[in-house]
């Protein structure tokens, strides 16, 4: 079987590169070659795939099983996919979102006919306007479209946080080991699912190829549902630490102009989610989540710890958390004095 991904050195695609390798899929990525290393046994084709012609003109004489496109975030991105493989693949794959989702939901369980509407995050609502492009091509041409819905997945290289700033996990990291506080939204105690990425690989791989998933939505997701106030102790445990929440209402963290949390946040993270992944099972029946979220937790912090190249401080967000968790002690103890 042949396939081409566009990205696939990320943090989902990683892990479903090696495991295509492993499996003896002849696999070519699409790229600008900065994580080459990545994933031996795979071709790389070294481009900018937003630079069309040179695109057109690389994979002018190839077909391909599948193709998967990781990094498209906006309709055009889209559009340039069906102009270059219309007749080139028996099977595209976009990487939506799972926070297309409507927001606020109308039921607590979500299943892939749960209506897409989310007015918080340009992000949501162009991973929305590609998925309505893709049914049409599919409905009007065929273009054999497969639509996988991820929600929070993560890798050895990343951990899941409730808020944490623009430089990535490590300053939470770093606070938990320092006996600070760390920002949660709202009480801690909404739901949330995780998966680790080696575990959502095997669940894209068996769609990959799969007839049955042609003209498909298909959500992949965690299975564990655990509490925001679970995730952030397993990761303050992981690092050795006691876990001590600062809780912050959602709305409150919208106010700051340092950060943008209405997307993330009030169209995301501060919401409970509860998957139905019953159509993932029909497609691919040998479908489970192996590792507890726990266990993720400690090889994750663990591989940040002994990598200081993904300890990159993050002063401002210190100092923004330090600014947050002394207004909200001081509001408690102005509502205690009442």
């Amino acid at each position: 079987m042949k396939a081409l991904f566009i990205g696939g050195t990320g943090v989902i695609s990683t892990s479903i590169s090696r495991l295509l390798v492993s499996q003896g899929w002849d696999l070519t990525l699409l790229n600008r070659g900065n994580r080459a290393n990545d994933v031996p046994g795979a071709k790389q084709l070294i481009l900018d795939v937003n630079d069309e012609a040179a695109v057109a003109k690389a994979i002018e004489n190839e077909r391909y099983d599948v193709v998967a496109d990781f990094i498209a975030f906006v309709p055009a991105q889209a559009e340039r996919d069906v102009r270059l493989f219309k007749g080139k693949t028996d099977q595209y794959i976009f990487i939506s979102s799972a926070s297309a989702y409507q927001k606020p939901l109308s039921h607590p369980v979500i299943r892939e006919s749960t209506p897409l509407s989310n007015p918080y995050w340009e992000y949501s609502r162009n991973k929305i306007a590609i998925e309505e492009l893709l049914m049409r091509e599919y409905r009007t041409s065929g273009f054999p479209i497969t639509i996988v819905r991820p929600s929070h997945t993560f890798s050895f290289r990343s951990i899941p946080l409730a808020i944490h700033g623009d430089k990535g996990p490590w300053q939470v990291i770093k606070r938990m080991r320092e006996g600070k506080k760390v920002l949660v939204p709202g009480d801690g105690s909404s739901l949330w699912a995780v998966m680790n990425s080696e575990d959502f690989a095997p669940a894209f791989v068996g769609l990959m190829g799969n007839v049955h998933a042609i003209g498909q939505a298909v959500q992949i997701t965690g299975e564990e549902l655990l509490t925001w106030n679970q995730i952030m102790a397993s990761v303050a445990r992981a690092a050795g630490a006691e876990y001590k929440p600062c809780y912050v209402p959602t709305d409150v963290l919208m106010q700051t102009k340092k950060y943008d949390f209405v997307g993330g946040m009030l169209g995301d993270k501060s919401n409970t989610v509860i998957f139905d992944n019953s159509l993932l099972h029909r497609l691919v029946p040998t479908f489970q989540q192996k590792r507890p979220f726990s266990e993720c937790a400690r090889e994750s912090v663990s591989y940040i710890l002994s990598h200081p190249e993904l300890q990159v401080d993050d002063p401002g967000f210190d100092a923004f958390s330090d600014a947050v968790v002394a207004l909200m002690e001081e509001a408690a103890e102005k509502v205690r004095a009442l």
